[in-house]
């Protein structure tokens, strides 16, 4: 996995505190339940890094998954104990063996990923009223960026309960029959047909001679497609391997997968509201 971008958070920075100097990481962050300190900090950001040297706490029943950079290797430190980040593992005080878990994720670069770390925020970014934009007639699923898949299910908000759709899928640039039509009572639909890998496509929705909106997303290429197969992992997978499949999609330009992934992390682990900011 290559440069996992800062700018994930751009949309959460309002509410994350930076630190003055950022340090050089061997590891970062994958999990963290309970009571963690690190060199005497409370309770460490997920995906933030450690460095070498750095002294780590765990209180009682608290866990910590940490996975170096360089070897994707994951640690899972469990308290009561205390342990120190080495260069290529974590050292724990008490001198039991830390159990660890060999990973398919290798990050090529440093990961460096400041997330949300006030939860008050994100209960206040959870808890806003819908505006009435939010109802209104439009086009959700897939509207910007790529997607990860060649049968995207394309999603809008309606006009009416009794409302019928026309959705045409075309490809960008192209000026003959659409690549793809349907008429539609409901308010998605996934064609049996695939897609073409690593392709620009417009589609728009109409309800009788109204349109709902247009929009347009890429497909990507068929190596990558093939990658992004390869690594997804189950719903019921490792919760780490989840993240960094989020962190992936995120990297792709897949925004919107990437953000209803972190949808789910969010709805399954409250204690870490960094996750809802990142689904925003």
């Amino acid at each position: 996995m290559k440069n996992i971008l800062r700018a994930l958070l751009i949309s959460a920075a309002a509410f994350t505190v930076v630190p003055a100097a950022a340090v050089e990481g061997v590891a970062f962050v994958t999990n963290v339940k309970g009571e963690i300190a690190v060199d005497g900090s409370p309770r460490p950001m997920l995906m933030s890094e450690l460095a070498k040297g750095q002294r780590i706490v765990a209180g009682k029943e608290s866990q910590l998954a940490v996975m170096y950079i360089q070897s994707g290797k994951e640690y899972v430190l469990k308290g009561p104990d205390e342990f120190t980040v080495g260069e290529r593992g974590i050292i724990a005080e008490s001198g039991m063996p830390t159990a660890t878990r060999e990973t398919a994720w290798r990050p090529g670069s440093r990961v460096l990923v400041q997330a949300a770390q006030t939860s008050a925020a994100s209960i206040r970014m959870r808890s806003l009223a819908p505006s009435k934009a939010a109802s209104r007639p439009r086009l959700e699923f897939p509207t910007q960026g790529t997607v990860a898949t060649l049968h995207p299910t394309f999603r809008w908000v309606g006009s009416g309960a009794k409302a019928s759709y026309e959705l045409t899928v075309a490809v960008v640039g192209k000026d003959e029959k659409p690549a793809a039509k349907a008429k539609i009572s409901g308010t998605s639909h996934r064609f049996a047909m695939a897609l073409d890998p690593d392709t620009e496509y417009a589609w728009t929705v109409s309800a009788g001679e109204r349109e709902l909106g247009s929009a347009k997303f890429r497909t990507l290429p068929v190596p990558v497609l093939l990658d992004a197969e390869k690594r997804r992992p189950g719903d019921k997978g490792e919760f780490t391997d989840r993240v960094l499949f989020a962190l992936f999609l995120q990297e792709l330009g897949a925004v919107q997968e990437a953000q209803e992934a972190w949808g789910k992390l969010a709805l399954e682990r409250s204690d870490l509201p960094e996750l809802a900011g990142l689904a925003k």
